[in-house]
């Protein structure tokens, strides 16, 4: 598999292959001892030439913000191959649903109903297991829904708000 990475504006070409039941990695055509373990829904743990790493992920509108350590970046993941890496124009059309992305509970709302939107605004804040996290849009356009108050316990891919 061959993925085009781009991480704070620099960008990699990453070949991942499991040849034997562990991870070969290829970064820019160099060979790169690599392992990664999901330890819990958004934590990786990653092992990169006897280095390891503590990766944190947050899924945002055009890619994904991960934070090792103290320090975070923008991250974006393409698979060349795939249909779905490239940009649909259906995506800006029509209301969105903003799903929970993971059980947890509604710490904060940031917009009320009506409120103009940017994509990648947050719109409310949910909290599992001391982590908070921010559901942001998708999109540009009007928060038409809230469909959860402050406080609520949500499960994950229950739908909060919408936007459109």
């Amino acid at each position: 598999m061959i993925y085009d990475i781009a991480i704070a504006e620099k960008k990699y070409q990453m070949e991942l292959d499991r040849p034997n039941g562990g991870w070969s990695c290829r970064l820019n055509g160099r060979d790169v001892e690599a392992d990664a373990v999901l330890v819990r829904p958004g934590v990786l743990s990653l092992r990169l030439a006897n280095r390891s790493y503590e990766v944190k992920g947050e899924r945002l509108a055009g890619g994904w913000r991960i934070w090792i350590g103290d320090e975070s970046f923008d991250l974006e993941v393409r698979d060349p191959r795939s249909l779905r890496s490239r940009t649909r124009v259906s995506d800006e059309h029509g209301a969105r649903k903003l799903t929970a992305p993971m059980p947890g509970k509604v710490v904060r709302i940031l917009r009320t109903e009506g409120a103009q939107v940017e994509a990648g605004d947050g719109i409310m804040v949910v909290e599992a297991m001391k982590m908070q996290n921010e559901v942001k849009s998708p999109k540009k356009g009007t928060v038409q829904r809230l469909l959860v108050s402050q406080g609520a316990a949500v499960n994950a891919g229950d739908v909060l708000a919408i936007v459109d």
